[in-house]
């Protein structure tokens, strides 16, 4: 079974609660868990960024892996987030991780750097090259600086064998199209901006890697299934509801959104890691107004 069959419909950028004192909530982890896979989703993926790796040591990101496969228990596929701007750090990471469960890696572009379009072919081949599991390409230029052409994503697709699909976060829907128009047959290509999911899906996208599926697991998938089924009207139906929610989400910073509306929701406690603060109060008073809605 390729990704595009594998990976169709609704992914989950699932959090990683945080108790009082800043250490990993398994506790609230495996209820989120529950949360999402009874609500509907197609698949979780563990640390991705929404789930604050950048502040996660080595272990504590080994043990939230070990607990999430245990979790799911083999319910829905798990796709690992395993990124970052040294490729040689990023390699050592996918020949080490235990992805005997995984049904994916999904990996950032590098940040910071802003390396060449060369150079970010050749960082995603070196990963591909280590890595015991597809490669799913991950362009975010809001938060990495750079942008990942649609020809440097079909030219990895078509030349490089373990890279299996790309979550496009570009912000642009033309961007979309093109990726669409020339992948290869076997190329899945999913969303990352849940704010265009509906109009990505008309267009062709296989779906989405969302933040918001956290906290709508019901809404959202039936959504993005009702959009694979081209019933748009339905779609709309449900997504029209969601696109204050959006709005709410990315205020100020994700994952501080995502977690305000969690904690309302009585899933987790609201902490972060710094830099991450949570939401100013102004914002976080507007979600439990929505909420309440």
């Amino acid at each position: 079974m390729n990704l595009r069959q594998q990976l169709r419909g609704t992914g989950v950028a699932i959090v990683t609660p945080f108790k009082a004192d800043e250490s990993v909530d398994f506790d609230a982890l495996g209820q989120l868990i529950d949360y999402i896979i009874s609500n509907g989703i197609e698949y979780i993926v563990s640390l991705g960024t929404t789930g604050e790796t950048p502040t996660l040591d080595k272990q504590e990101k080994l043990d939230i892996l070990h607990y999430t496969f245990n979790k799911v228990n083999d319910r829905v596929p798990v796709v690992v987030g395993i990124g970052g701007n040294n490729t040689r750090a990023v390699v050592k990471d996918v020949e080490s991780f235990p992805l005997e469960k995984a049904a994916a890696v999904l990996s950032a572009a590098p940040y910071y750097n802003k390396p060449s379009q060369e150079g970010i072919f050749q960082h995603y081949k070196a990963i591909a090259a280590a890595s015991p599991k597809p490669i799913i390409l991950y362009n975010v230029p809001g938060r990495t600086g750079r942008n990942m052409e649609p020809s440097t994503t079909i030219r990895l697709a078509n030349e490089v064998a373990n890279i299996g699909g790309i979550k496009e976060a570009g912000n642009s829907i033309p961007q979309c199209m093109q990726i669409l128009r020339d992948r290869p047959e076997h190329f899945l290509v999913v969303s990352g901006d849940d704010d265009l999911v509906l109009p990505e899906l008309a267009a062709g996208i296989d779906g989405v890697i969302s933040v918001a599926a956290n906290c709508f697991p019901k809404n959202f998938s039936d959504m993005v299934r009702a959009g694979l089924a081209q019933d748009f009207a339905a779609a709309n139906k449900l997504n029209y509801p969601l696109i204050e929610a959006y709005n709410l989400l990315f205020a100020e910073n994700n994952p501080a959104g995502v977690k305000a509306f969690l904690y309302e929701l009585g899933l987790i406690q609201n902490m972060l890691r710094l830099p991450v603060v949570p939401l100013s109060e102004s914002i976080h008073q507007k979600i439990k107004a929505y909420l309440k809605k």
